[in-house]
């Protein structure tokens, strides 16, 4: 399938704006990539990031492009649920039939890969320069600094916006009439933790398991890196009785995890150093709506649906948005407005469902 070739913007180098880079080039297209931040593959990992789950429909969108293979290179299937339930046994729930499985990825090694891909097909890449406006009826970009008057024109035929929860093309589109926006923030926060690897280099728990300990209004997570380790995340209530703010000090955490999580703490090995110098992060559930502007610009990803992670499908929805355009463009080929408009009158719905369920799984999970 070929379209016209037009000269695309997309606003943000994440994974689902270097997938959609990567399926625009199939389609013989010119693509520039813009990101405020450094090129994620020359700096050292921050410390706040959940493993993500890639599920069938996260596949399905990689193999479209004939990139599954790569990308499994880096992942570890899970089978099932390892269930650390306090006063219990550990015991296994499958995810489905045998060999069925979701895959842990780290989202930082998974997003160096897809711009290692994202470049081959011949996308451009400019990082450290930030979109701070779009004039939407032109796909005019404007980058650099607006406070130092240090800042570049492009002009473009389509934009899209896949930069994230917070993102400056949506924000432009929400100025309009019209547009529907609500962001709702949880009152629970997560902190990332690790479990090294033993000194043979092989995992401490079981590597094809997702582990949980569910403990009430809070709870404990770790996904199977490939270097033996585990990436762990903390949920737990900002404020009240057991929450962050309740942990003030080096005793306050060791009191806190050997009350409630006793066997992490002696696989952790920094835990109490670690504790305090990881970051605390919020989550967001960001509902808009219309996701496109004319034939112009559109929002991808987490710019038109952001979701707290308990379902593990944030990616896998933003990667299926990406699919769902795919198969929409081959039906209108030079059409973008007929192309946007079937887009998002599609996805909405699902997008929406989404948020809802992972939601729900938190009060399930914990």
């Amino acid at each position: 399938m070929k379209q016209t070739s037009r000269k695309i913007a997309i606003a943000g180098s994440g994974l689902v704006g270097s997938l959609l880079a990567i399926y625009l080039r199939k389609l013989g297209h010119s693509i520039t990539v813009f990101d405020r931040r450094p090129d994620i593959r020359t700096i050292k990992f921050s410390g706040r990031s959940i493993n993500l789950a890639m599920s069938n429909r996260g596949w399905k969108a990689l193999r479209e492009v004939g990139i599954e293979d790569k990308v499994k290179e880096i992942a570890i299937p899970l089978y099932k649920r390892a269930m650390h339930v306090d006063g219990k046994p550990v015991y296994f729930q499958k995810y489905g039939k045998e060999g069925e499985a979701i895959w842990s990825i780290s989202r930082g090694v998974l997003n160096r890969t897809m711009i290692d891909l994202a470049e081959e097909a011949g996308v451009v890449f400019r990082f450290n320069e930030k979109v701070w406006d779009i004039h939407l009826p032109e796909a005019k970009l404007y980058t650099g600094e607006s406070e130092k008057s240090a800042w570049k024109e492009y002009d473009f035929d389509i934009v899209f916006g896949c930069d994230g929860a917070f993102s400056r093309i949506r924000h432009k589109m929400q100025r309009r009439s019209r547009f529907d926006y609500s962001q709702d923030f949880i009152d629970v926060g997560y902190k990332e933790l690790t479990i090294a690897a033993k000194q043979d280099g092989t995992h401490k728990l079981d590597k094809n398991s997702f582990h949980i300990w569910p403990r009430g209004r809070f709870m404990f997570i770790a996904m199977p890196n490939l270097d033996g380790s585990f990436t762990c995340t903390l949920f737990l209530p900002f404020e009240g009785e057991v929450s962050f703010e309740s942990i003030r000090n080096k005793e306050d955490a060791r009191s806190f995890f050997s009350t409630y999580f006793p066997n992490v703490m002696d696989d952790i090995e920094n835990l109490l150093e670690d504790f305090f110098k990881n970051p605390t992060s919020a989550m967001v559930t960001m509902k808009c709506y219309p996701w496109t502007y004319w034939d112009k610009v559109a929002l991808v990803g987490d710019s038109a649906h952001a979701i707290v992670p308990f379902y593990g499908q944030g990616m896998n929805a933003g990667f299926e948005d990406i699919y769902a355009l795919y198969q929409i463009i081959g039906k209108y080929g030079d059409n973008w407005e007929r192309i946007f408009e079937e887009y998002q009158v599609s996805r909405k719905p699902n997008a929406d469902a989404i948020a809802e369920l992972s939601y729900r799984n938190f009060m399930e999970m914990s």
